[in-house]
């Protein structure tokens, strides 16, 4: 079977504890879109772990992990998070993990563009994490940018760095004003860097080829969440890439693979990092409470989420973007302390209420309509089976399955690998 785990909604869904967890049945896990500025956290017998880059099937002996063409391939901190990976125990070999040659590499100077333009912005920002991932796929779509196969040529990739370092120090000294990059920091970039990671890219297209004939599983990993997608997200405040399972193939190296499966991750509740608007979002003391029951601070950037109860209109759009077969329900422990249950329920635009998720520029417009469930008022995390949970808790996943139109397969009740229900 070939799946996808994706997030419905806008990210931090809890995707890589699900990925840890199903790569058991896989043999191969694929990331195929997006780069560093998101975290993964993944909790297991060998410790805590904030993934940014590496596929959350690191942890799993015998699965084959791969970056795909369709990810912002950041050397620097690629090469760091594999040396903080290995440093507890795990094995990071160019056998269980393989970088796609047709992956284009995130020069450092993206970062330092994001980061300009984010104060160029000012108030208006688009609350980037400033890792690069906008200037870095604007360049892609130019095609100034460099793949990582061209690594195995040294003098070639050197011929190309010249050409693309005048066009960018251009951008940087006559726009922003900034220093220029030269060749020789560039140099040292590649040393440092880029012949580090050299050993794990290879075609990784033709790898997924064979795994195929040979009926091995893959899956599919993504960054985000659907309303995070360029195309169908909360525009402008999205990523700069494909969230969708849609996407999956193209930038994973193997547009033929059919997908047979959609798993959608969903909070039991709702989280936000960045701007943009959060229809369903909480504040005061109600928020703060919420926030540090769900620990709800971003993996990469330590920034608070903002929080607020699960959004049904939202969730139920990004179940029909990402096509979900399945959902994850994530978190639901958190929950716990509530004597009632908020749910927002539907959108109120211009006096009027809607089921439908509204296009980008009416959100900023749209109002909550919230309901109350009843809450279960005590400690979940020890259930491991449906039946072990209180009557209040199921009644809640069974309104949220109902509601969004999908059967949810999976409830977590805490962090850790073992701690989840399968129904």
């Amino acid at each position: 079977m070939n799946s996808a785990i994706v997030g419905i909604n806008w990210g931090d869904e809890g995707k890589g504890r699900m990925v840890d967890l199903l790569t058991e049945s896989y043999d191969v896990v694929v990331r195929y879109q997006g780069g560093g500025n998101a975290g993964h956290t993944v909790i297991n017998e060998r410790g805590r772990f904030a993934l940014h880059l590496l596929p959350s099937g690191i942890f799993r002996d015998g699965v084959v992990n791969i970056l795909g063409n369709g990810v912002a391939l950041d050397p620097e901190n690629l090469w760091k998070e594999i040396q903080e990976v290995s440093s507890k125990g795990v094995s990071v070999t160019p056998e269980n993990l393989k970088i796609s040659d047709r992956a284009s590499l995130l020069m450092p100077w993206h970062r330092d563009l994001d980061e300009l333009e984010e104060l160029r912005l000012a108030d208006k920002k688009y609350g980037s994490t400033k890792q690069g991932i906008a200037p870095f796929y604007s360049d892609k779509y130019q095609k100034k940018t460099v793949l990582a196969g061209e690594l195995r040529d040294g003098n070639a990739v050197r011929e190309r760095l010249k050409g693309l370092l005048e066009w960018k120090n251009l951008t940087l000294t006559k726009v922003y004003g900034a220093e220029p990059y030269t060749m020789q920091k560039l140099e040292q970039w590649l040393r440092d860097y880029c012949d580090m990671i050299l050993p794990f890219v290879c075609d990784t297209g033709t790898f997924l080829k064979e795994a195929q004939k040979d009926n091995k599983s893959i899956l599919l990993e993504a960054q985000l969440g659907a309303l995070r997608d360029l195309d169908y997200g909360i525009y402008p405040y999205t990523t700069s890439s494909n969230t969708t399972a849609a996407y999956a193939p193209i930038g994973a190296g193997l547009p033929s693979l059919r997908i047979d499966d959609v798993v959608g991750v969903v909070k039991a509740y709702s989280t936000c990092v960045g701007e943009g608007p959060f229809v369903c979002e909480m504040s005061g003391p109600e928020a703060d409470r919420l926030r540090e029951a769900g620990s709800e601070y971003g993996a990469k950037t330590g920034r608070p989420r903002r929080v607020g109860p699960i959004d049904i209109v939202a969730t139920r759009y990004g179940v029909e973007v990402q096509g979900a077969t399945r959902i994850a329900l994530t978190k639901l422990d958190v929950l716990s302390y509530m004597e009632k249950i908020p749910v927002c329920v539907r959108y109120r635009i211009g006096g009027r209420e809607t089921d439908s998720f509204p296009f980008p520029t009416e959100l900023d417009s749209a109002e909550p309509v919230v309901e109350y469930l009843n809450g279960w008022n005590c400690d979940i995390s020890g259930a491991r089976r449906w039946e072990d949970l209180p009557v209040a808790a199921k009644e809640y996943v069974t309104f949220v399955e109902k509601t969004i139109g999908c059967p949810v397969a999976y409830v977590s009740v805490g962090p850790e690998r073992e701690k989840v229900i399968r129904r």
